[in-house]
């Protein structure tokens, strides 16, 4: 027996999963969606959408991949991942009451483990995502598209960010242009605009990734972020670390730029901690800090890089930022002019914009279409975003 792969490609109403796990490496985001059509066309609606968090065992495997590691721990991590993908797709489908058959594809993410874009300018640019798609396809019999990040690198791009796309198909207006800002561990804004190729987008910095890192040292690991931001409300805001944080280059680097752990990743929270650790700072007051890190970071791209030339309309949020009321409440104060939105007002919840967005770009590679906008990653031109590797027949 043969996959028939053409009659995936002409189908028109599809139910796909988008899997994914962010650079804070908590675990992953699974989103049932049904597609119809492709393209600009493409109506969206999620089905359901669940969060699965990685065990013990495999976030210290993940954490413990930034120290001196195997080749054989990379690959057989990479299996694991993809194991753990395969499960998550599985869960989904379990919740969702439909059945594998049912499905039609997969879009994975992967789990990040390396990004050195070309803004980076150290040594040739690559990036690296784990968890194999022939894993995923095997264990669930559904043909997976993977890989997403690299065919852009090749042409040159950031290969990031990459959900422009998706926030173009959902936010566009006539005769408007608004801010798509998630805030997942790393923060990146979508200048969503009528005209697709007019559409910018770079990440601003750190999103939740240097709070929740502090949060897993001071507690062993036993507490993962800051629930409710109840710590950094008790603290103060420490101003000679703040300004020696954002004196970093990165802030100042004009898009088209990406980031992620190599620059505001554990390393950095290390050094932070040691701030805490020997007494020179409180956690409240670090805590604090770095809250008011993530939004002035944001506010400040905005007022450099998209209030000289656009006319904002509104700010659209998503990402696990958005369960963080202290953050949102001080991004708000900083934006009193403009209308501020969450993505749940367009139909998809703040955790599942990313999920949705890998469903839509595997629907798309499979209807042929290109979904890097190379103003966004600095791409030299359009190209298709994903591998494939087929399901079972």
């Amino acid at each position: 027996m043969t996959v028939d792969i053409k009659s995936l490609i002409d189908k028109t109403d599809k139910l796909v999963i988008g899997l994914m796990s962010g650079t804070s490496k908590d675990g992953i985001d699974a989103a049932l969606v049904k597609l119809q059509g492709s393209g600009l066309d493409t109506k969206i609606e999620l089905i359901k959408f669940i969060c699965v968090e990685y065990g013990a065992d495999v976030r210290s495997r993940l954490d413990n991949l930034a120290k001196e590691c195997t080749l054989k721990e990379i690959s057989e991590l990479n299996f694991i991942i993809g194991d753990e993908f395969a499960k998550a797709a599985l869960d989904v489908i379990k919740e969702a009451g439909v059945n594998p058959s049912d499905v039609d594809l997969i879009g994975s993410h992967g789990q990040t483990v390396f990004h050195n874009p070309p803004s980076y300018k150290d040594g040739t640019p690559s990036t690296l995502q784990i968890g194999e798609i022939d894993v995923i396809a095997e264990k669930t019999g559904i043909t997976t598209v993977g890989d997403f990040r690299t065919r852009d690198i090749a042409a040159g791009g950031e290969a990031a960010p990459l959900v422009p796309y998706l926030d173009y198909l959902l936010f566009r207006k006539p005769g408007k242009v608004s801010i798509a800002q998630n805030i997942g561990g790393i923060a990146n804004a979508t200048v969503v605009t009528e005209d697709m190729d007019d559409v910018e987008a770079f990440d601003t910095g750190p999103g939740n990734m240097l709070m929740d890192g502090i949060i897993r040292l001071a507690t062993d690991g036993r507490q993962q972020y800051d629930r409710n931001g109840q710590l950094a409300s008790a603290g103060k805001v420490n101003k000679e670390l703040l300004d020696k944080l954002l004196s970093d280059p990165y802030y100042s680097e004009p898009p088209p730029k990406s980031t992620g752990e190599e620059l505001f990743g554990k390393e950095m929270a290390g050094e932070l901690y040691s701030l805490v650790d020997c007494k020179m700072l409180s956690l409240e007051d670090m805590m604090a800090t770095l809250l008011t890190l993530t939004v002035e970071s944001i506010v400040s791209s905005y007022q450099d890089y998209i209030f000289p030339n656009r006319r904002i309309s509104e700010v659209i949020f998503s990402g696990g930022g958005c369960n963080n009321p202290l953050l949102m409440e001080r991004i708000k104060s900083r934006l009193p002019s403009l209308k501020c939105m969450t993505s749940d007002d367009y139909g998809i919840p703040v955790n599942a914009k990313e999920a949705v967005a890998f469903a839509v770009l595997a629907n798309e590679l499979i209807s042929g279409n290109t979904t890097n906008l190379p103003r966004v990653t600095g791409a030299q031109r359009k190209v298709p975003l994903g591998k494939i590797a087929l399901g079972r027949p």
